[in-house]
């Protein structure tokens, strides 16, 4: 038996990593120890170490509950403190000389780093995201090489590892591995390790879910079957990294087993995400929809969700994942007393409490088994289940150059909810609507797309995707909620560059929407009028809200207010009403000279004396007055408390200033 580490980067991310989920599915069907960690590194090797010293504290006097001071351990290898003994019940103990020499130890050995000699893992598992994520991944990588023995022993693989392999070798030294773990013997070659698994091909396993109630981190997404019904696509996108990263088009993968397997083991997931890039090019779409809707996803599905207690007692009971379970059944537990009043309250906290069960140091797999037959009747009674609508999401958007009538039928027919459709580009502008018109007749309401900019696109291109959009929700009483996406190239010599311009954009433009996106918490929904507002009415207007000062973008409604209500002047301060005026007095060719400054957006350290002086006005709007907005004692923080405190201003409020 090997002992196994799966770790994700402690970045933030919405969905569960389906990689690792079926490393995991993996390792237990050869019997291996697997531990799944997302967070703090050092935090980690310290709860390690803790843990082990707890267990050998066991090992010399097993008379004392050493669990129960857990935390104080744990506290003295980490902070590295001289130890003071009254805080551990070594008095009670023959063995007092034995049990101080093992803390000592174990702190030594976590501040000397002394682990690092014997190693706490035969492998270490890494899974790389977007590369946006580059150093906290490449910090992961290094940090997981010094848990094993060799640098063989870390395993790297996603999709930062398949497109900049030979970048994080440079930097790590681990060899990672590209692509989809799609053919036997890709992790183990041994006959002597596989035995008779040695067919296994661990793309095509079910998910571990137990793995993640091991961590902290809760995932947004974390009541789904998450799966693939096609793999690759058939388009050559020059931004997409789907061609590198599947590179052969597969066009079905059976769904309806895997659903089987999870719902015996883990119980029904209420939702189903799939990860298709391009589901609508299958031959076999109608053969997908089919399954899809014999899983329990058709028009109007609805489930009732399963006992969660029920299902965490029995795999606990069954030795499933026993880290998992007890964290997962000691966290119920807790929930359930939250709901609890009166003389049941006080029973229930005494039988937890009798039990060394509100502390999840203290807690143990006999006890949790020992209490969950009366626990389960309480938690059956006070968190009885009601029918949920159940949703399909092909996460990665469909194809809308290849939206047919038959195949919008088709999608009529499942619970989707959003329907994604790119429309990364303004030539696809008739396939776009075409393809939304036609899922409209079969009754989909609901939509959803990335809007890529900053690539080959033009600004106004932008722009008018976007009004598409709203003009779309309004005629045909739909939601269309669109996120804005900035291109960076993911290859190449600005693979890293994160301030990467495209061929029609400047920095003004990038940082004006950016700044829009801020305040609409990056996503643009329904409402011709809002929409006006936050990116104008024309485009004209939205040239001019993409040249306004950033802070003026950001504060809109404040700014307008000065201008209208307060009318200070130039020399005071930089308003919205004198920024346009003075914008405005400029003849056309001084609006170029001045806007080619503006689109280089350095203001930091401008000085307005080195340029023409009828310029030096316009160019104190374009100073940063953000910090005064929010910093107690300015001005401006003062003029903004009037305006927030004006009630007629509620709505304008709520849109967040935009």
């Amino acid at each position: 038996m090997r002992n196994i580490l799966l770790i994700e980067p402690n970045y933030k991310n919405k969905y569960p990593p389906i990689g690792l989920m079926k490393i995991a599915t993996y390792h237990r069907i050869l019997g291996d120890e697997v531990v799944f960690f997302k967070g703090d590194l050092k935090e980690f090797i310290v709860d390690v170490l803790t843990k082990k010293c707890v267990e050998k504290l066991f090992n010399i006097d097993e008379t004392i509950n050493w669990n129960a001071f857990y935390d104080t351990i744990k506290q003295y290898l980490r902070k590295g403190k001289k130890l003071d003994f009254y805080d551990l019940p070594f008095s009670k103990s023959k063995y007092q000389v034995l049990l101080k020499n093992a803390i000592i130890e174990k702190k030594k050995n976590f501040q000397t780093k002394e682990y690092e000699k014997e190693p706490l893992f035969d492998r270490v598992y890494v899974s790389t995201l977007f590369t946006f994520y580059w150093k906290i991944t490449i910090e992961t990588i290094n940090f997981a090489k010094t848990l094993v023995k060799s640098d063989s022993d870390v395993i790297v693989g996603g999709v930062s590892a398949t497109l900049l392999y030979d970048d994080i070798v440079a930097e790590t030294f681990v060899k990672p591995i590209k692509g989809l773990l799609n053919k036997p013997k890709m992790l183990d070659s041994s006959n002597k390790i596989l035995g008779a698994n040695k067919d296994i091909i661990v793309d095509t396993l079910p998910l571990d879910y137990s793995i993640l109630d091991e961590i902290d981190y809760k995932y947004p997404e974390n009541n789904a079957y998450y799966g693939y019904m096609t793999r690759g696509c058939i388009r050559k996108c020059p931004f997409c990294a789907v061609p590198t990263l599947e590179p052969d088009y597969c066009d079905y993968v059976p769904l309806k087993q895997k659903i089987q397997e999870i719902n015996e083991k883990y119980g029904e997931q209420r939702n189903l995400l799939l990860l298709d890039n391009n589901v609508l090019a299958s031959p076999r779409f109608s053969e997908i929809i089919q399954e899809i809707v014999d899983c329990g996803f058709g028009k109007g599905a609805t489930i009732t969700e399963p006992n969660e207690y029920d299902i965490a007692y029995r795999n606990l009971n069954s030795g499933i994942n026993d880290t998992a379970y007890i964290k997962k059944l000691f966290n119920l537990n807790l929930q359930l007393l939250s709901r609890l009043k009166g003389s049941i309250e006080q029973n229930t906290y005494n039988l937890l409490q009798d039990n060394f069960l509100l502390c999840i140091n203290t807690t143990n797999k006999e006890k949790l088994l020992e209490v969950a037959p009366e626990i389960s009747l309480l938690y059956a009674k006070y968190f009885r289940k009601i029918p949920k609508q159940r949703y399909v999401d092909f996460n990665q958007g469909v194809d809308a150059r290849l939206f047919t009538k038959e195949k919008a039928n088709l999608l009529g027919k499942i619970n989707i909810h959003p329907l994604r459709i790119a429309f990364d580009n303004i030539k696809d502008k008739k396939y776009y609507e075409n393809a939304i018109r036609l899922s409209a007749d079969e009754g989909i309401k609901n939509f959803s797309n990335y809007i890529l900019y900053n690539f080959n696109d033009k600004p106004i291109e932008f722009y008018q995707r976007l009004k598409l959009n709203v003009e779309l929700c309004e005629e045909l009483e739909i939601n269309i909620y669109s996120f804005p996406m900035k291109f960076h190239p993911i290859l190449g010599e600005d693979r890293f560059n994160r301030n990467y311009l495209g061929k029609y954009w400047n920095r003004k433009y990038i940082r004006a929407i950016q700044a829009i996106l801020n305040v609409i918490k990056g996503k643009v929904g329904r409402g011709k009028d809002f929409f006006g507002k936050a990116f104008g009415e024309t485009e004209e207007q939205f040239f001019q809200i993409l040249e306004m000062p950033e802070t003026m973008i950001l504060y809109r409604y404040f700014f307008e207010w000065l201008g209208e209500e307060k009318n200070y002047e130039v020399s005071t301060k930089a308003w919205w009403k004198c920024w346009q005026e003075t914008f405005s007095i400029l003849d056309e060719q001084e609006k170029l000279e001045i806007l080619e400054i503006v689109h280089q957006n350095h203001f930091s350290s401008f000085k307005t004396d080195s340029y023409n002086p009828k310029f030096a006005n316009l160019f104190r709007f374009y100073i940063n007055y953000r910090d005064d907005v929010v910093s107690k004692g300015t001005e401006l923080y003062k003029l903004k408390q009037e305006y927030d405190a004006n009630p007629t201003r509620g709505l304008r409020r709520k849109k967040k200033e935009l």
